[in-house]
């Protein structure tokens, strides 16, 4: 069985911990769900010593570059290791204009410039380096049926504009794959981009209530790091992943997910609070 530290015990980290340790690994991990302090050294260098796997949740600083690599970077380069991940955005390809793209297309022409360096920074950083660019995530507790039980979402009117996302358990079934495969870049997506319409009237529907009415971005009031979010529009292709890796998801579409979500959580979202604030770890 593998020994694996996290680095950021974030939303999909975590579920990442939880289906390892399920299989008999040993995984620790730093943040707050961890059992580890980031700036421990001593233990944090002892932990990777033993390792056979790192993964890094940890996003990278606006300025200044990536946390992880900065102060363990040297130390994980160096280290006895059989693969290490790092969870990237599909953020870095930019804006497409609905086009696909795959791990050959352009990097560093959008929005998120420190992203797509980090990016960059952990494929220089070993030849066992396996980097997952991610969609939009969503799971149990974090997903379109929350927001239209607590009256959050939204429709915005945007004709053509479409988005890739992905179920949390196909990043854990992916990243699981890859550290078993090659290493390299690889799409982790669903096999249906859309538009966040669509998923919000799919979350509507199942919940048995109306959809949220349709808007354009000035009357939704959306926050800057929304209104960031549809200024790119593209689909994410994940044949990559298929080919090499043997990774196929268990949601292939929206649809399947959400309806998977509804079935196990519908009591608790009828009876939904406000979700707390998310650390942007993944």
């Amino acid at each position: 069985m593998g020994n694996l530290l996290i680095f950021g015990m974030g939303y999909t980290a975590q579920v990442i911990a939880a289906r390892l340790r399920a299989q008999g690994w040993t995984v620790r991990g730093t943040g707050s769900a961890g059992d580890i302090a980031f700036d421990d050294k001593a233990l944090v260098e002892a932990t990777l010593a033993r390792a056979t796997h790192v993964l890094s949740s940890v996003p990278p600083l606006r300025e200044g570059g990536d946390p992880v690599l900065q102060a363990y970077g040297g130390a994980i380069a160096a280290a006895s290791l059989e693969a290490i991940g790092y969870l990237s955005s599909t953020g870095v390809y930019g804006d497409a204009g609905g086009a696909w793209v795959d791990e050959r297309s352009v990097v560093g022409t959008g929005r998120r410039s420190a992203r797509t360096q980090a990016d960059l920074d952990w494929q220089a950083l070993s030849p066992r380096v396996r980097v997952y660019r991610l969609p939009g995530i969503y799971g149990p507790g974090r997903s379109a049926l929350e927001r239209v039980a607590e009256g959050k979402a939204h429709r915005i009117d945007i004709p053509g504009q479409v988005f890739s996302r992905i179920h949390v358990e196909d990043i854990v079934s992916g990243v699981i794959a890859g550290f078993a495969g090659n290493a390299g870049v690889y799409n982790l997506a669903d096999d249906l981009p859309c538009s966040q319409n669509a998923v919000i009237e799919e979350a509507a529907r199942l919940l048995g209530v109306p959809p949220p009415p349709m808007q354009s971005l000035e009357e939704a009031n959306l926050s800057p790091m929304a209104l960031a979010f549809y200024a790119e529009n593209r689909r994410v292709a994940n044949g990559k992943a298929k080919r090499l890796l043997g990774w196929k998801p268990a949601y292939p579409t929206y649809r399947d997910g959400l309806r998977a979500l509804s079935a196990s959580t519908r009591p608790s979202i009828a009876s939904a609070e406000p979700a707390s604030a998310r650390t942007d770890q993944r």
